[in-house]
């Protein structure tokens, strides 16, 4: 394991790769170079077959010039660092401080490949590759490079550790609309390797990083939280409203994003007006009778009884 610094005081835990695996890597890609250059150099003869033998050379080593040197460059440069050969062996190419590849980096590995692995047959590359403790062949000292091995064990560097229980939805009301991608990606690289970092340099840092998220915000970093704290408490509000969003966005009543919606009811139809019932009419009073009281009915016996209806017999 080669550990890099970078600018920032991280240390990156490359794996460089060993000459077996790069040696495999150089052998598939001059395979597929060698096959094209052979497809094309028949082509280009069946083609120029009515010139001249001058024409003939020069269009040759142009060919070659292209397919062997331009052909891997240009591969390079495109890929960032993973040619056919590397890609299959799970190779990289990248700089001293574990960032990508550019053109000059390729240009000048593809120029000095020439001398140490087409003309020497590879001798000089195997040779400087063996003494180097990072194996690393002449091109990659000229250029500032390094092959590394992408397919690495899983290794816990890379994890975050939560904000504090008493930071739970402190930030929920923060604007983090203004906050660009590459700063959240700075926040969660600082919190992944805030570990293996100086207690100094890290702290320096958080303070700058949490000032940069503060000031997106429109809100000032409260005193009580420490800079670490703060920026895990906001990266964890990102995530989670990235998840409500992910998942349809849940209404602020509190319905899931899973609930099953149900149908809404048939309207109901209008009721027809339909006519009062008629409201019973109180019989008009009795007369009175000529002594002066209320005259009995004939139905009702002596004995202020209701009668039955039925009329005795005579």
């Amino acid at each position: 394991m080669s550990e890099l610094v970078t600018g920032e005081a991280v240390a990156l835990e490359l794996r460089p790769a060993r000459l077996p695996s790069r040696a495999l890597a150089v052998l598939l890609d001059l395979a597929v170079a060698v096959a094209v250059y052979v497809a094309v150099t028949i082509a280009l003869m069946v083609a120029t077959a009515s010139l001249d033998v001058a024409a003939q050379t020069a269009l040759s080593i142009a060919t070659f010039v292209l397919v062997l040197v331009g052909g891997p460059i240009a591969v390079e440069t495109l890929s960032h660092g993973r040619s056919l050969g590397k890609m299959a062996c799970g190779l990289r190419v990248v700089r001293d401080d574990g960032g990508p590849i550019r053109f000059r980096h390729s240009l000048v590995r593809g120029l000095v490949g020439v001398i140490e692995i087409l003309m020497t047959l590879g001798v000089i590359a195997c040779v400087a590759s063996l003494v180097s403790a990072r194996g690393r062949r002449l091109g990659d000292v000229f250029a500032g490079t390094l092959v590394v091995r992408e397919r690495v064990p899983f290794s816990s560097a890379g994890f975050m550790p939560p904000p504090p229980p008493w930071l739970a939805g402190r930030f929920s009301g923060l604007d983090l609309s203004a906050v660009p991608d590459d700063l959240w990606l700075a926040v969660r690289q600082y919190l992944a390797r805030m570990g293996q970092l100086d207690p100094r340099v890290g702290w320096a840092m958080a303070e700058r990083l949490a000032a940069d998220v503060a000031a997106r915000t429109g809100a000032p970093v409260p005193r009580e939280v420490p800079p670490p704290a703060y920026l895990a408490a906001v990266l964890q509000e990102r995530q989670a409203r990235e998840a409500r969003r992910a998942f349809g966005g849940a209404s602020a009543e509190g319905t899931a994003p899973w609930a099953v919606p149900v149908a809404p009811a048939p309207p109901a139809r209008p009721a027809v007006p339909t006519a009062p019932p008629p409201v019973p009419t109180a019989p008009p009073p009795a007369p009175p009778s000529p002594g002066g009281g209320l005259e009995v009915p004939r139905d009702v016996p002596p004995d202020r009884r209701p009668g039955t209806g039925f009329v005795p017999p005579a």
